[in-house]
């Protein structure tokens, strides 16, 4: 293989990462903690798959929910789970960007019409996709 090639490839693999943790400083809420993000987790899952099943939801935002979870279930990452801290910020970087689309294109109503957990939890859910 070219030299050039693989240097190319690298330099890609870098600016990827750089652009990644740049996302996530951008895009990082900045007064939720872990554990409460932690503890929404399964509302958010059962509103993704409530919004995948529901014929009215455009369907643009529907591919985008079904791309947000074959990102979550690939094993190939930009950044390899086992690096310590690092490892799942791709997946939490797509996730909000996804969510935040979704939020942009249904409306914080049509969200919290959808939304099954508690008013706490939608309001974190708003908190990191914005308002």
């Amino acid at each position: 293989m070219d030299l050039r090639i693989v240097v190319g490839i690298v330099i890609g693999l870098v600016a990827a990462y750089a652009l990644l943790l740049a996302l996530l400083w951008v895009l990082r809420p900045r007064d939720v903690g872990l554990r409460e993000v932690i503890g929404v987790v399964p509302d958010v899952l059962r509103l993704v798959r409530d919004l995948l099943r529901d014929g009215a939801v455009p369907f643009v935002v529907r591919v985008a929910l079904c791309v947000l979870l074959v990102w979550l279930i690939s094993p190939i990452d930009l950044i390899p789970e086992f690096i310590p801290v690092l490892g799942p910020l791709d997946d939490i970087v797509v996730a909000v960007i996804v969510l935040r689309f979704v939020r942009r294109r249904l409306g914080a109503n049509e969200l919290q019409r959808r939304w099954r957990g508690t008013p706490e939890g939608f309001e974190l859910l708003l908190r990191v996709v914005g308002t």
